[in-house]
């Protein structure tokens, strides 16, 4: 179980983009609460604080605490607004977690067994299609993350959604639209040759070609 993760927060007083661009200048960050039937509340983060939360795989798919002013709100993170071209947030999405509503949320998935993967032994390359999945749950079932046991996917198999062992009480949202959304999650790929691997056996066979 990781650290339980905690990030102040501060009630933003003034909003539109000048503001939102004196915040940033300021090493702060705009960002909002929403949901569970309340109002939606602006806030203020320190961007020190918030960059090190972003670096914790948790924070995307745990439930944490803003502590608002000293008034404690659970929430998981929503969204995240990065900029174009430089990809640090410019601002975040926290969505309010009711402990007896369901949510809806991302949550990573972990590969393991990949070093004595069937198909990987028989030559072939690991290939990830998806790196988290869409989960339904109520907040107390909500995993840090899923594996994914790919020991047993031979060359030129894959590993389903359908295959993954959610825990008790999380539902796989692409599943619930039918068995069509039953996407591949990796795959073990034969790796083609090189041309220099090429070469070498046209070159060999050239040979045995001539005797």
């Amino acid at each position: 179980m990781s650290k339980a993760i905690v990030l102040d927060a501060e009630l933003r007083k003034d909003t539109g983009k000048g503001a939102s661009r004196r915040l940033r200048r300021a090493e702060k960050l705009p960002a909002i609460i929403y949901g569970a039937d309340a109002k939606p509340t602006s806030l203020v983060l320190q961007a020190k604080h918030a960059r090190k939360a972003l670096e914790n795989e948790a924070f995307y798919a745990q439930i944490f605490t803003l502590n608002i002013e000293g008034k404690p709100e659970k929430a998981i993170l929503k969204d995240i607004q990065r900029h174009p071209a430089k990809e640090f947030a410019m601002h975040i999405d926290f969505l309010r977690v009711d402990a007896k509503h369901e949510l809806t949320t991302h949550v990573p998935l972990h590969f393991i067994n990949q070093e004595i993967c069937v198909g990987a032994k028989a030559g072939g390359a690991i290939a990830h299609n998806m790196v988290e999945v869409e989960v339904r749950c109520l907040p107390k079932d909500l995993p840090e993350f899923i594996e994914v046991d790919m020991a047993n996917v031979e060359l030129g198999g894959s590993f389903r959604l359908s295959q993954l062992k959610a825990p008790n009480g999380v539902q796989l949202v692409h599943l619930l639209h039918g068995e069509e959304h039953d996407l591949p999650i990796a795959g073990v790929h034969a790796v083609r040759a090189t041309k220099e691997d090429q070469s070498t056996e046209e070159g060999t066979e050239g040979e045995e070609s001539t005797e």
